[in-house]
């Protein structure tokens, strides 16, 4: 099995350098990814939980954990979307989803364009910007993924979840109010807090554009598999150069605003809930707006 493993990884390599002269042509398709993150209750109180009850919760959240996204691209320009499901979404996930949601996520990496849609307590937002400039560091090792030869890169990522911050604020409410924590949930929550997270790609030269999923750009070929702390973001499918043409068009919706901008808004708006907790008047408040 060995043996066959390596000879599929050195076919694909020597498919690679028949593929490198299309470097110079134009390449379009559309890869179909599949999101998953997973979740530690514990890191949250559940030790308490039976495991019949976090499977429950898990259930729950599932809708908000597991998402499928579709990449349209072409050698200068990517948009990355999440597909629409049909299924209806109801409890956690949803009251989640009306806190924040991320739309349409669009990329040139020839004019160095960043541009992204989202929803934050029912007000839209346009993040435009430049790309995000990681140092890649290209390592040696190699796998298939599908039928491409995929190679591992790896970069060090600023920990800019949202999430983050509502972790963060939710420690400090702990620490003013004097609330007793479990040390093993302590442990898991200094872990989520961390400032800088390793980040791992794999990406395919045999798919010679320099995109990928949810804002990932930079190496010479597609991504097919990201690996950011607890979010694996998978390829499935790729169409390459399909019949149709493809029309890739930049997000326009919402107020116009800077990562650092929306960064200092989601920090802003955590922290009025955060307020809202701890002085008790959760109820007859509504979840906050603008």
């Amino acid at each position: 099995m060995k043996v066959m493993k390596k000879w599929m990884i050195r076919l694909a390599c020597f498919s690679i350098m028949i593929f490198a002269n299309l470097r110079a042509q134009e390449v379009s398709g559309i890869a179909t990814y599949k999101s998953k993150t997973t979740i530690d209750l514990d890191a949250f109180g559940g030790q308490k939980m039976s495991e019949q009850m976090k499977q429950q919760i898990k259930e729950r959240m599932k809708s908000m954990l597991e998402k499928t996204y579709t990449l349209t691209f072409n050698n200068g320009e990517s948009l990355y979307e999440e597909e629409e499901s049909l299924a209806p979404e109801g409890g956690f996930g949803a009251m989640m989803g009306g806190m924040f949601s991320q739309g349409a996520t669009y990329m040139d990496v020839k004019e160095n364009i960043y541009a992204q849609e989202n929803e934050l307590m029912g007000k839209k937002f346009l993040i435009k910007d430049t790309l995000e400039v990681l140092e890649w560091k290209l390592e040696k090792e190699s796998k298939m993924i599908g039928q491409y030869a995929a190679f591992k890169a790896t970069a060090v990522k600023k920990n800019d979840d949202m999430w983050k911050k509502a972790r963060k604020r939710a420690k400090e409410w702990r620490e003013k109010n004097d609330e007793e924590v479990d040390s093993t949930m302590l442990k898991k929550q200094e872990e989520l807090l961390k400032d800088l997270e390793n980040l791992t790609v794999w990406y395919t030269p045999q798919i010679p554009v320099k995109q990928g999923p949810n804002g990932y750009q930079g190496l010479p070929g597609l991504i097919l598999e990201v690996n950011l702390g607890n979010t694996t973001i998978l390829c499935s499918k790729v169409v390459l150069n399909p019949k149709e043409e493809i029309n890739i068009e930049v997000p326009d919706s919402g107020e116009e605003v800077t990562r650092e901008e929306f960064s200092k808004i989601t920090e802003e708006k955590t922290q009025e809930m955060m307020d809202r907790y701890g002085n008790g008047n959760r109820r007859g408040r509504g979840r906050g707006g603008f």
